[in-house]
């Protein structure tokens, strides 16, 4: 293959990316309220530092704010003087952390899975670190859904960015280091949406993926 068949495949492969990443953001705006609801959490124990203002919960961790629930084998919390929150997800062994969050005035979540999920309450961002997954499902069935090794979803702008590998892991952690990217067409207005027993659809198992 020619140097500029190459580069026009390259091209042409990225721009289909975005476009398909672009279509999934502008359909994905998440519940608005949500930052300012309360975090409640629970746990099999609980650890907290007060010199550092950090709480260390592990053991079927679940937290919920507003219609956001993340679940994880341990959970990382702390807020910073401006009264914002962070929190850090991590995945048992053998389980994906995972996160759910409702869209504004729609009946569509967001979803996703990862070793780790990082919340951002100040920058309003959610991270997905290795073996990142995010699904967006009208009711229970999956309209889109994105592969790769990392993962950020920008709430307040409605953006979303793929690397195919994780950052923060070694290099070619998923075997591919490719992104992978599957959407549906939008239902036409009045045409309801058979469910499909085949897709995939939430779990409520610990980071679970959904059959």
């Amino acid at each position: 293959m020619s140097k500029f068949r190459a580069f026009m495949k390259y091209t042409s492969l990225t721009s289909l990316v975005a476009v398909a990443l672009l279509c999934l953001a502008g359909a994905a705006q998440a519940e608005k309220a949500d930052r300012s609801k309360p975090m409640n959490i629970e746990a099999d124990s609980l650890r907290y530092d007060d010199l550092k203002q950090v709480s260390v919960f592990t053991g079927r961790v679940v937290l919920t704010k507003g219609t956001i629930q993340i679940r994880g084998d341990r959970l990382e919390v702390r807020q910073d003087p401006d009264g914002y929150q962070f929190g850090v997800a991590t995945g048992a062994a053998d389980k994906l952390a995972f996160y759910r969050q409702k869209r504004e005035a729609l009946d569509e979540f967001i979803e996703g899975e990862g070793e780790t999920i990082t919340y951002d309450g100040r920058a309003d961002t959610v991270t997905f670190s290795r073996k990142a997954q995010l699904r967006r499902l009208r009711g229970t069935t999956l309209a889109d859904e994105i592969t790769g090794g990392n993962i950020v979803y920008e709430n307040l702008t409605d953006l979303f960015t793929v690397d195919g590998v994780a950052k923060n892991g070694p290099s070619g952690a998923l075997g591919t280091g490719r992104v992978r990217v599957m959407l549906t067409p939008k239902p036409e207005a009045g045409v309801s949406v058979p469910a499909d027993p085949a897709s995939l659809k939430p779990s409520a198992t610990l980071g679970s993926t959904p059959k």
